[in-house]
């Protein structure tokens, strides 16, 4: 994603964002090409932050294996290669280039980890992570995910309800919104370094949105914890949003009763709207929202599907709402 600055330009005049964030991959392509040429050798080519100590660069923490005692499977697609998930990756605390988080979130510590949850509820707290999942049983659910750039891939994700989570804490009356905060360390994350947006990045949900049977805290794909580039330990899962919803990494949770600022739509109101519920009718003002590109193909070749394809579990919750204004 793009933040674009005034005044607008026709979207004919706009490098497509697909290859605009791949440059680096394009260039590092080239300069291999040309170095192997050049060797004569054939080349195989690929507010207040919560936890923001700086604990220095660590090993990769090594995948530990799930057991999921339920699993919900709401697609009939194939899953997309464990490669493909790991490696084209949005994760801008790490770099804008798709295999900047594959490279470089290896320096996130994840161990240990703590999220608080506080706000407007009656039993905030700082839970370790291995007491917060402990809430409810792991569940497998694969998933279709789409992403605001217009490519898609099906996950096969692990996780909680987030739901449970959130009766846990007993939100209070008066909260209709949950903040969600992601961890905050510039010694581990380059590319905070670059700008962009307002750090530590922020996302939210309507409290009904949040407590919607398909939302998901997320701790492993595939049948193992989740690797850093894919939001370790812990990031959000809410299937009929655009990805930039799913926050990773996630350290803080937080009950307020007013819509909370997030990060893109802070960054560009215009583009990246609070709802951001996957809308195959509404174009992002510079690219067509009609169809999607599943990874690993290249040119779209899946027609994107009304909440992604989750109508049925969650339209009743926008009746009444023109989604032209409020995407």
């Amino acid at each position: 994603m793009l933040i674009r600055s005034d005044p607008p330009i026709a979207s004919s005049e706009v490098t497509d964002e697909r290859w605009f964030l791949r440059r680096r991959e394009f260039i590092q392509l080239g300069a291999g090409v040309l170095g192997a040429i050049a060797g004569g050798v054939a080349t195989a080519c690929a507010g207040d932050a919560v936890n923001a100590s700086t604990g220095g660069a660590t090993a990769v923490a090594a995948q530990q294996p799930l057991t999921a005692p339920r699993k919900m499977v709401t697609t009939t697609e194939p899953l997309n290669k464990f490669e493909e998930i790991t490696g084209y990756n949005n994760y801008y605390e790490f770099g804008t280039a798709k295999g900047d988080p594959k490279k470089y979130a290896g320096q996130l510590k994840t161990t240990p980890w703590t999220v608080k949850i506080d706000g407007l509820c009656n039993k905030p707290a700082d839970y370790h992570l291995e007491d917060l999942i402990k809430t409810a049983d792991l569940e497998e659910r694969v998933y279709r995910f789409r992403c605001v750039e217009a490519w898609s891939m099906v996950i096969p994700w692990i996780g909680i309800p987030l739901a449970a989570v959130l009766k846990r804490a007993d939100p209070q009356p008066k909260a209709t919104f949950v903040e969600f905060q992601t961890v905050l360390r510039p010694s581990e994350m380059p590319g905070l370094a670059e700008g962009g947006l307002n750090w530590p990045y922020t996302e939210a949900l309507r409290l009904d949105e949040a407590m919607n049977p398909l939302s998901l805290l997320a701790v492993g794909l595939y049948g193992k914890t989740l690797l850093n580039q894919n939001g370790a330990p812990i990031r959000l899962v809410v299937p009929w949003k655009y990805g930039f919803k799913n926050i990773k990494s996630i350290v803080r949770i937080r009950f307020v009763d007013k819509m909370p600022h997030t990060a893109w739509n802070d960054a560009n109101p215009r583009e990246y709207g609070f709802y951001s519920n996957v809308n195959p009718t509404v174009d992002h003002p510079r690219w067509s929202q009609a169809n999607e590109r599943r990874i690993p193909a290249f040119f779209a070749n899946t027609k994107t599907l009304m909440f992604n394809g989750y109508a049925d579990q969650v339209a009743s919750m926008y009746a009444g709402m023109d989604l032209r204004k409020l995407y």
